[in-house]
């Protein structure tokens, strides 16, 4: 990963791990839902702890609450209890343009669709968040270029999302989440919509990521041998995880 990137960002020093640090911290982490006269508890007091290079997979049963758990990870929701730390930040003590800044630095995300934007090239959409975060925009592409390179899409930045395979398009999307240099990855069935040669070609390429990062990985899937290439498989069930 560049280093350019990060010492770019005016008054936020930059949080570089080694393999082994803690880089996500979860403890007592809570979700209740109110539901007229009834509180639905999703999340009752889980604890996680993924280290910097760790690739943790989370399985469980639809409604078990693994999407939830993903929000609160990213700060896109707030918890009804416990605490989120990642990078040694602890979420709760960020305002909300404090945490949408954080977001777009600390954490990447991967969706099982690729919420490619389909009017912008590959290279623009890898390049946006850089770009949100004021970047010049020939900085911003100029990395993007790099990055996708990094994940074979080098001949393809110029080309739609309409254009594209299923696995290119996520391939581009992954670029996207790892412009920033994240200290957290999040994937939400990053292979779900692929077909069984197109995944196993996007599990190698995270393998690959994998081995040359720093990052810590969370990935939220069903399938069972995108599980079993991660560090750990963790089942999140009755809102607590187990060893999977």
């Amino acid at each position: 990963m560049s280093e350019t990137i990060n010492e770019n960002v005016k008054g936020e020093p930059a949080m570089r791990a080694e393999n082994g640090q803690v880089m996500l911290e979860c403890r007592g982490l809570t979700r209740v839902y109110h539901e007229g006269p009834q509180d639905v508890t999703v999340l009752d007091g889980l604890d996680l702890e993924v280290r910097a290079g760790e690739r943790v997979a989370v399985v469980g049963s639809s409604g078990s609450g693994k999407t939830t758990l993903l929000n609160l990870l990213g700060g896109l929701d707030r918890p009804s209890g416990g605490s989120v730390r990642i990078a040694g930040q602890l979420l709760a003590d960020l305002g909300e343009a404090q945490l949408g800044r954080f977001r777009n630095r600390q954490i990447g995300f991967v969706y099982q669709f690729h919420h490619l934007l389909a009017e912008f090239t590959a290279r623009e959409n890898a390049a946006l968040p850089l770009i949100i975060r004021g970047h010049a925009r020939r900085d911003a592409e100029r990395r993007a270029g790099e990055i996708l390179d990094q994940v074979g899409m080098a001949a393809r930045g110029e080309h739609k999302p309409g254009e594209l395979s299923g696995g290119e398009r996520q391939r581009v999307a992954i670029a996207r989440a790892l412009i920033t240099d994240p200290s957290l990855m999040l994937m939400d069935e990053p292979t779900g919509n692929l077909d069984q040669s197109t995944a196993a070609n996007i599990l190698a390429l995270m393998d690959e990521l994998a081995s040359n990062s720093a990052c810590a990985f969370v990935v939220v899937t069903h399938d069972t041998s995108l599980a079993a290439h991660q560090d750990r498989v963790l089942r999140l069930g009755n809102g607590r995880l187990s060893a999977g």
